[in-house]
């Protein structure tokens, strides 16, 4: 395990004193260096000198992505520029870029929680790590890359693109542990195989650390089959920190969640109330230990739910479950709210076709319309129309009654859909009243 075994093995009792103490430092800090924070407690009647439990973070109120826009560029700092060392950005395809800042604590923290992951998948000072998620602005890269710093790695920054060239390096340089979108971890070990390779037997991977999107089940066990390698799911936000908020252990159910960094709630999303642990709704952060860029109670909008059980990995943090839905991108098609984990639901339980799909909204005659592009599975025999048809026939009627909404579904070859060297696009909304609006793109910016 990770040199942080005394933080990731301590008691429930001693985790909980350290957030109480952590907790109180953050909501000061917050207060005395964001004007926004004063602004808002003060108005509240709130006191953020009297924190007696981690109960009393209820009373505080929340913060939004909007107020971090509003707040662009910097307005949320809470320290000085000369000590901020560096900045991540949101794309703000959707609306004005968030701004987070990290001073050398911040960056030495976020590299501690993500060399977890690393340890998760057995990796440490020995292996070679090799980052295939994009560098920049975007969390992604440079998260994996200090992480793998921080576990003693040998760190390959290959970034994305140029697929064949990726192999190569995994190849030459004995890269054991891969970190990358699941979508892009799918494309390395098809083009592998295309390549006359079997990456399972050819290559050293043991281990990735895959994040940034959804992956199905039926995904993840082609990429373990493909590879041959243990699976790490990571999640994490740039407004939050990046990759590394929680990480899958080797017991695959559930994330555990860095509880000496961050502190989390899930609340009802209409009521906003708390709701009890195991029960879904939206997850909520508030960091411990953040400098530059403290977070009081922010509103995630990704749904999810709190496992609070032992872990036979011997971690006693927290887990949270696999994200399956955001409150902001739930699709209103005639007036039916849909998820878009609904439709991928309905897709992975029909085994004759991909876990590769592409969802495409637009107006007919004044009416949103759906369509649903998905692949075969490569064993299917797509030039037999009737086997086609029935396939087409079965998957809109499954659609249709588990979301109550008619959604045309056209089939398509094995790679017919463009395969992604960074965050695959699932949906493209076209709508006329959307003419303007980005397609979906999934947490950690």
């Amino acid at each position: 395990m990770y040199h942080q075994e005394e933080i990731e093995c301590m008691s429930r009792a001693s985790l909980e004193a350290l957030q109480v103490d952590r907790l109180r430092w953050s909501v000061v800090h917050a207060y005395e260096n964001v004007p926004l924070y004063k602004k808002r407690f003060d108005e509240a009647g709130i006191d953020p000198y009297r924190i007696e439990s981690l109960n009393d973070i209820k009373r505080f109120p929340f913060i939004m992505k909007q107020d971090m826009r509003d707040a662009y560029p910097f307005g949320l700092f809470a320290v000085d520029r000369s000590r901020v060392k560096r900045i991540h950005a949101s794309s703000g395809t959707t609306g004005q870029a968030t701004v987070v800042g990290y001073t050398e604590r911040d960056l030495k923290n976020w590299g501690d929680c993500f060399a977890r992951g690393i340890a998760m998948v057995g990796g440490g000072a020995s292996s070679t790590m090799q980052v295939s998620y994009g560098y920049g602005l975007f969390t992604g890269g440079l998260g994996a890359h200090r992480g793998g710093e921080a576990a003693g790695c040998m760190v390959v920054p290959a970034s994305t693109g140029n697929t064949k060239r990726q192999i190569q390096l995994m190849r030459d340089f004995g890269v054991d542990i891969l970190c990358a979108t699941p979508s892009y971890a799918l494309l390395i070990a098809d083009t592998a195989i295309e390549m006359g390779y079997d990456p399972a037997k050819d290559f050293n991977v043991s281990g990735v650390i895959l994040g940034a999107e959804p992956a199905s089940e039926r995904m993840r066990d082609e990429i373990r089959r493909k590879l041959g390698v243990r699976y790490c799911d990571v999640y994490g936000l740039s407004e939050i920190m990046g990759p590394g908020v929680a990480m899958e252990c080797d017991q695959a159910c559930g994330l555990h969640v860095a509880e000496d960094q961050f502190f989390v709630e899930i609340v009802d999303p209409d009521t906003l109330e708390p709701v009890e642990d195991g029960s879904y709704g939206e997850l909520v952060i508030t960091t411990l230990t953040r400098e530059c860029s403290p977070l009081i109670r922010y509103r995630t909008r990704d749904l999810t739910r709190i496992i609070d059980e032992p872990c036979a990995c011997g971690r006693t943090h927290r887990k949270i479950d696999r994200i399956v839905g955001r409150t902001d991108d739930m699709l209103i098609i005639r007036g039916v709210n849909v998820f878009p984990s609904q439709i991928e639901q309905v897709i992975m339980g029909c085994d004759k076709v991909a876990p590769h799909y592409r969802i495409m909204l637009s107006t007919q005659g004044g009416m949103d319309k759906a369509e649903l592009l998905v692949e075969t599975a490569p064993e299917f025999p797509f030039d037999e129309i009737r086997r086609l048809e029935g396939l087409r026939r079965r998957l809109e009627s499954e659609l249709k009654s588990n979301l109550q909404i008619a959604i045309d579904v056209k089939i398509v070859e094995p790679k017919a859909l463009e395969r992604s060297e960074g965050k695959s696009q699932r949906i493209v909304d076209l709508r006329e009243t959307n003419a303007r609006r980005a397609p979906h793109a999934p947490a950690m910016d």
